[in-house]
């Protein structure tokens, strides 16, 4: 397969090869995949595979830069995604509901995403993928008629990608870094219900143990470190790559806060003038919501506003932000210090799934019992580089 260029278009010789037996487990549909699309193409399709299997419904993803901003199953889509991506939320079928919500988790990141589904893509999501600022999809199939609907965007630069639903990867991965061939066994260690029966404080409710597992798919391929909060079915924030555990607990702490704060009702009333895109819209009600606008930013905020923002202060976020609850939190490794908790605790999370075995975890549990926060140990480091 050869490739547009590699990771940087200066990079201009760029291939892929199969391992074994020249067999695929994607193929080229439409248009040409790049170095980073590959890459988006092939962890995308492991995450959404592994969560529609371990969780019995359509699962979907939505990537950049080789991590997911997003990911979700099926489930109800809420009036504001509805409302932000021009969907009847009364009729939206279960796929299409699961990328919007895993889009709809960040939908800043969100801009110019790979898409992923576990299952063969249908009209009404073609349809959608049209409208949005999307790259390429991957797919284990498509319905008559969504190849020709998504090939026509950008002008038939729209990457379509095809997965096989019943390849089996080599038992060894490789890599090459500066001139050495780094090999090792594949991770394919099953998510199960059974990898949270060590819960060492509180109970784990059925939702909470869904989320957890999606959390835990997620993080299996997502950049190291990395932690999600779920809720739902769907991510509302996710932290990756940082160097600190904690820096990622507060990222992804931040864009929990957002997403729950889109739904506040002064930020759903700004009124935005006709003709302006979605995207902007979008961008705009993020930056009312973090509060910090200048100057410049207000003015141009009240030029494509057809009324005048309604307030939001700091009291009435506080408000809204103490009624999120019942969020699940999933860290890729363990926990090293009990701060991580007091973060997570101040954006409504309720369960914490992490593998456990540092040398301050009695410290981690201790801060879950302060918190009323139920804590399963899963033995389980999920590292992804």
């Amino acid at each position: 397969m050869e490739l547009r260029y590699g990771i940087n278009p200066q990079q201009l010789v760029a291939s892929a090869v199969p391992v074994e037996s020249g067999r695929r487990p994607v193929r080229v549909v439409n248009g040409s995949p790049s170095y980073i699309n590959l890459l988006d193409a092939l962890n995308s399709w492991q995450l959404v595979r592994e969560a529609g299997r371990v969780l019995g419904r359509p699962a979907a993803a939505s990537f950049k830069h080789v991590s997911p901003a997003g990911a979700a199953v099926a489930g109800p889509v809420d009036e504001v995604t509805a409302e932000a991506y021009g969907v009847d939320r009364a009729r939206v079928g279960t796929l299409t509901s699961a990328y919007l919500r895993a889009r709809d988790a960040d939908p800043k990141s969100s801009y110019g995403d790979f898409a992923a589904v576990s299952q063969p893509v249908d009209a009404e999501l073609a349809e959608v993928l049209a409208r949005v600022v999307c790259d390429g999809v991957i797919a284990p199939g498509y319905a008559p008629g969504t190849v020709e609907t998504l090939s026509r965007k950008k002008g038939g630069r729209f990457l379509v990608m095809e997965a096989d639903e019943t390849f089996t990867p080599p038992g060894q991965e490789a890599r090459e870094v500066f001139g050495l061939r780094l090999t090792q066994q594949r991770d394919d260690v099953p998510l199960s219900p059974a990898l949270l029966d060590d819960v060492v404080c509180g109970e784990l409710t059925a939702s909470a143990t869904e989320d957890l597992l999606l959390g835990l798919a997620v993080l299996r391929h997502t950049q190291s470190n990395s932690v999600c909060y779920v809720r739902g079915g769907a991510t509302l924030g996710i932290g990756a790559g940082q160097q600190s555990r904690v820096d990622c607990t507060r990222l992804a702490g931040a864009k929990t806060d957002t997403w729950w704060l889109r739904r506040h009702p002064a930020v759903r009333a700004l009124a935005f003038r006709p003709g302006v895109r979605r995207q902007d819209r979008i961008n705009w009600r993020i930056r009312f919501v973090e509060g910090d606008l200048t100057p410049d930013e207000r003015a141009r905020l009240s030029g494509v506003l057809s009324v005048p923002a309604p307030d939001l202060t700091d009291e009435q976020r506080a408000e809204w932000l103490a009624e999120l609850t019942g969020v699940a939190f999933a860290s890729d490794g363990a926990l090293p210090f009990r701060d991580n908790v007091d973060h997570a605790h101040r954006h409504g999370v309720g369960f914490i799934a992490e593998p456990g075995g540092s040398i301050r975890s009695a410290d981690v549990e201790d801060a879950c019992r302060e918190h009323g926060i139920t804590l399963a140990r899963t033995g389980l480091r999920l590292f992804h580089h």
